[in-house]
């Protein structure tokens, strides 16, 4: 399928990826009540990672949502679906319309405040394939998500190798083609942030079963 750039869009320059933003893709007022009902639907819960050899907490909350079969590997652990809540299921249809995609699974994350972050990372994992194609939600304070290109062992970052993106409340962001192959992205600790932010990355994962 092939993605139609509507005017609604604001394509992001980053060369040889594919990402583009709509900064108020939900109205405030249906924000506002998404956030309400995710925040107290989510079974939130506290992630362990294996990290240079020992399982730390991500400082963040979060949960893996999904259709059966849709397990998931990140940093060496493994990770299985919970049941959509009502008030996802409904979004996901919706989310998939605007993207111009299908998604059988979702991560939610919750930053509770401008302590709570998320490292460097790319999502490239096998079961997303060779493109994946991320869509990602933002409900509640505005961060700074930034993406840096990807460089060769031991070559240090210049300025003009990451760019940072503003994600208000109710944005919609889309990152596909070769996005992950050549850039890494993270949402850095501020203390200019005292609120919460809800992020939904809806995914496409490659069932076990199948």
């Amino acid at each position: 399928m092939t993605f139609v750039l509507t005017p609604d869009w604001q394509r992001i320059c980053l060369p040889g990826a594919d990402v583009v933003l709509q900064p108020r893709w939900l109205a405030t007022e249906e924000a506002d009540a998404l956030l309400g009902a995710l925040l107290a639907t989510i079974p939130w819960e506290t992630h362990h990672i294996r990290l240079f050899g020992r399982d730390v907490a991500s400082p963040r909350l979060s949960c893996w949502i999904g259709d059966p079969g849709t397990g998931y590997t990140y940093s060496k652990t493994d990770f299985e679906p919970r049941l959509w809540p009502a008030a996802l299921t409904a979004l996901r249809s919706r989310v998939e319309t605007a993207c111009e995609a299908r998604f059988n699974s979702v991560l939610a994350n919750l930053y509770r405040d401008g302590n709570d972050s998320m490292g460097w990372h790319s999502d490239d994992e096998p079961e997303l394939g060779d493109q994946p194609l991320i869509a990602s939600l933002s409900l509640g304070a505005e961060r700074g998500f930034r993406l840096r290109r990807k460089l060769p062992r031991g070559v240090p970052a210049a300025p003009d190798d990451t760019i940072r993106l503003p994600l208000p409340h109710g944005s919609l962001l889309r990152m596909a083609g070769q996005t992950q192959r050549l850039y890494r992205h993270d949402l850095p600790k501020t203390r200019a942030v005292a609120g919460a932010r809800l992020n939904l990355t809806f995914r496409w994962v490659n069932r076990r079963d199948s």
